[in-house]
């Protein structure tokens, strides 16, 4: 997913951060061709970036996906995240504060390239009494505005998630739409979730594919888990509980989350991935990064179908989607996915995830 750090580049007052922060790491992209080749390349590093570079073309071979100079350098950071994103919500509501920005739209983040000021910036909003979360991103996007290096903080990824990362990224260069993040998302997500099919399919990896899947589901409960806490919290704060009772009730409904939480790990034969996620406390605005954006997969995947699973064919397809006006773009995807027989998918990237 973009950060909102870059959508104003130009910018003046918050601004300065991300421009000095976005022109810095620009300042150190080594090509990738040259790694491949140089001696002193950690082999290990040399693997994970060739795997870029098979990645990178068969995403403009086979799935139709931009062929330009995105993920073609490499930048080595000093740090586990490239970017802090800052999420808020009022105390006694789910509906997040949104940020508008000349070329992302309004987004529910606000991004740094420092933890420091993302702190500092959550710390202020705090004192006026919102929810905040501060969660690190591994990778950002500029939708192609500028070519978006490889970076040292996604080699923590497995491969599975680097691949299907920049699929997802990519996706996002090939078609935005101004102020529809669900439609984003969903379009996006459903190219990752494709190309990873073709992926596997093209490699004669049904180890691989079962595996991804795997996770997928796991990441749908999850995050179905998430969504009713969500509606739960929702229904109570249009309840008239005075705020002193009401705070008790918040409290014993996040209480609940982490209860349940468990009996949904003890059906994963005990794989715990999400425990980190637990880790930081609870809050409104730490459900803001987890919304349902995987909500309109199967429509796009409906859509695919139609367009005989042609890549070339479904993006012009969601191109004329994305030209329409929005109750009309809305209205057809909604039609799909009354008569998908596929459950929503979860979203694929969070940009609030550590």
């Amino acid at each position: 997913m973009m950060s909102a750090v870059i959508s104003c580049l130009g910018c003046g007052g918050f601004y300065g951060q991300a421009v000095r922060g976005h022109m810095d790491l620009m300042s150190k992209r080594e090509p990738i061709d040259e790694l491949m080749v140089d001696p002193d390349t950690d082999p290990v590093l040399r693997g994970r970036l060739g795997l870029v570079q098979e990645a990178r073309r068969f995403a403009s071979i086979e799935l139709a996906l931009p062929n330009n100079n995105s993920y073609t350098t490499y930048v080595a950071l000093e740090r586990d995240y490239v970017v802090w994103n800052v999420f808020a919500a009022p105390e006694f509501s789910v509906e997040p504060r949104q940020w508008c920005f000349p070329v992302a739209g309004c987004v529910v983040y606000r991004g740094y390239f420092s933890q420091q000021r993302a702190d500092a910036y959550a710390a202020k909003l705090a004192g006026k009494d919102w929810d905040v979360h501060v969660g690190g991103a591994a990778a950002y996007s500029t939708l192609g505005r500028f070519d978006d290096p490889v970076l040292s903080t996604m080699m923590a990824w497995d491969d599975t998630q680097l691949v299907a990362i920049l699929f997802h990224e990519l996706a996002h260069q090939r078609l935005y739409v101004k102020d529809d993040s669900a439609f984003n998302e969903g379009f996006a997500t459903a190219v990752e979730v494709l190309a990873m099919e073709r992926w596997f399919a093209t490699r004669g990896d049904a180890a691989g594919l079962a595996a991804y899947t795997a996770g997928r589901e796991r990441a749908s409960a999850f995050n179905l888990l998430l969504a009713d806490t969500r509606e739960r919290l929702a229904e109570l704060y249009r309840s008239e509980q005075d705020p002193a009772q009401m705070r008790q009730s918040k409290a014993d409904e996040f209480a609940a989350l982490r209860e349940r939480y468990q009996a949904l790990k003890r059906s994963w034969d005990g794989f715990s991935g999400y425990d980190r996620w637990f880790e930081t406390p609870l809050n409104n605005a730490r459900l803001v990064p987890v919304a349902t954006y995987g909500r309109l997969v199967p429509a796009f995947r409906a859509l695919f179908r139609e367009q005989g699973e042609d890549f070339r064919a479904f993006f012009a397809a969601c191109d004329e989607l994305a030209a329409a006006a929005p109750g009309q773009r809305q209205t057809e995807l909604e039609a799909r996915l009354a008569i998908s027989p596929e459950p929503p998918s979860p979203q694929a990237s969070d940009p609030g995830a550590g």
